[in-house]
Parts: C-alpha cells; sequence; structure tokens
C-alpha cells in the first residue's frame, strides 16, 4: 500500500509541476514514472482483455483511480480470439491483454509471416510484455457424480466441457486432449464434446452440472467455486502466458502505457495472485 501511495503522490506532484511549466522528477523506482503521465484532463481508455480476467482486472482498475482518477477505463471481456478480430476490424481499444500469445502475434506484423500471416500490424511492439501467467485444470461439477479424477479419466466422461478451438483454453484443450490420444473428430461424433465461445461459458456449463468435466483456467476455477480435480503440466499444454501490448491507433498512447505499467506493480499483482495468477518468470 506504501508503494500505491507512493504511485498516487507521483502523479499529484508531476502534474503540480508542470502547471508551474517545470519538468516533472519521477522516482526511479515507480514504474507508473517511467511513462509520460495522463494529464489532469479527463482520459478514457478502452481496454480489451480475456475473459479469465473479468473479475481481477475489473479490482485493479477499480484500484487505479486512487492513482489515476482522471483516467476513466471501460473494459471489454471475451475470448482472445474475439477481441483479436473485432481488433483487426477497427473497433477501438487502446490496450490489449491476451491470454495467448497467438492473438497477440497476430496482430504483431514484428511476428513474421508464420506468426502474423495477414501481416496485419495494429499493436506497439515496443509496449509489448507478458504479464500473468495462468494453469490450466480439469473441473468437475459439485460432488463429482461421474468420478473423475485425473486427465486421464476424459477416456470415460459421457460429456466433456472444452472452449472452441479459436479461443485459447479451447487451443490448450485441444493440446492435452492430443496429448492423452483422444481424437477430437471421435469425441464429437459420439457426442461426448461440448463447446464454449469463452472460458466462462465452460465454467458455467460444469457449475450447472450439463456435463461430467470441463478443462478451464485455474483462476476462473478458483473464481466459480469449482473443485479442480488435476492440472496440466507442461508437457500436456503450452505455457500458459498473458501477453499486454498499447494499439498503434490508441488515442491516448502514454495512458495507456501507464496503466500498463500499473499491472506491473505490487499492489495490482496482489489482486492477480488470490485467484492464482502468478508473475511470469
Amino acid at each position: 500500500m506504501k508503494k500505491l501511495l507512493a504511485l498516487a503522490l507521483a502523479i499529484v506532484m508531476s502534474l503540480s509541476l508542470a502547471a508551474c511549466g517545470k519538468t516533472p522528477v519521477e522516482p526511479s523506482d515507480s514504474p507508473v514514472a517511467e511513462s509520460v503521465q495522463p494529464s489532469a484532463e479527463p482520459v478514457e481508455l478502452t481496454v480489451f482483455a480475456a475473459a479469465s480476467m473479468t473479475e481481477t482486472l475489473t479490482e485493479v482498475i477499480e484500484l487505479y483511480k486512487s492513482v489515476a482518477p482522471n483516467v476513466i477505463i471501460t473494459p471489454t471481456y471475451d475470448s482472445s480470439g474475439t477481441l483479436m478480430t473485432q481488433i483487426s476490424e477497427g473497433a477501438e481499444c487502446d490496450l490489449f491483454i491476451s491470454a495467448a500469445q497467438k492473438q497477440m502475434n497476430a496482430l504483431d506484423v514484428t511476428q513474421g509471416a508464420d506468426k502474423n500471416p495477414d501481416k496485419l500490424d495494429f499493436i506497439d511492439s515496443t509496449t509489448r510484455v507478458n504479464i500473468l501467467e495462468n494453469k490450466v485444470v480439469l473441473v468437475v461439477p459439485n460432488g463429482n457424480p461421474a468420478n473423475i479424477t485425473k486427465f486421464a479419466d476424459l477416456a470415460n466422461a459421457k460429456m466433456i466441457a472444452i472452449g472452441n478451438s479459436d479461443v485459447p483454453v479451447g487451443s490448450y484443450s485441444l493440446e492435452i486432449l492430443k496429448y492423452l490420444d483422444l481424437d477430437i473428430a471421435a469425441l464429437e461424433s459420439a457426442g461426448k464434446v461440448t463447446y464454449g465461445t469463452n472460458v466462462k461459458e465452460v465454467t458455467t456449463q460444469v457449475a450447472e452440472g450439463i456435463v461430467d468435466c470441463g478443462i478451464v483456467y485455474a483462476t476462473d476455477a478458483n473464481v466459480a467455486g469449482l473443485t479442480v480435480v488435476d492440472t496440466a503440466t507442461t508437457e500436456m499444454c503450452k505455457q500458459v502466458v498473458y501477453p499486454a501490448a498499447v494499439l498503434k491507433a490508441s488515442k491516448n498512447p502514454e495512458a495507456a502505457k501507464a496503466f500498463l505499467d500499473f499491472l506491473k506493480t505490487d499492489e495490482a499483482m496482489a489482486i492477480f495472485e488470490k485467484v492464482g495468477f502468478t508473475k511470469v518468470n
């Protein structure tokens, strides 16, 4: 909290000095101070973030009001694939936080043709940073009626909920099924798979007992109060890393950079860590 107060004081001091025509001197240990501070005039930011960040980022945004009360942040939460498509189609966005590198790469022209075949150039790659890591877990409804205790039990499940293939958690799920030698086409033919357009839809299906089990993020399982019976290893699926970057079309890039810096502070990280996010090593 001391660091948070220091951040707020740094912004107030910088605004006061600016009003006097002087160059503000920022404390070197302030992450927000590394970016040019937003003016005292109201600043509006639009943040597109993965659905799995809904609860935590909303809380961080509320906390940021005490640091930069003039900054009004409007978040939009959905699957990273949907958000990526909206950005590529011209949706106004200042900061994008994806639940996987794939969707960020698709908007970053510096990633080359393999990762960005359409040569989309929407993000400021100099601001791109990995901010969080998550885990992929297997969850079951209350009471675990199908007695699913590990990923290997998916072969015996009558109904499994996973995300669509264009959703990061869905991509991770398909990697896990492949690792287990489970043919997704065969599961679909047998009517054993149901899909969600984002991770929240998958958690809802599990919570309501519609399915025997589901594959979601550890953080969403925590927020939804679901029972976790197994956690995917790095052999089963890739490391789940959340990259963030400011958009080139941002109308307030400096304010967006300042908020991105705030996401890396101890105060913000404490909120993310409450539900199972961790810093990226």
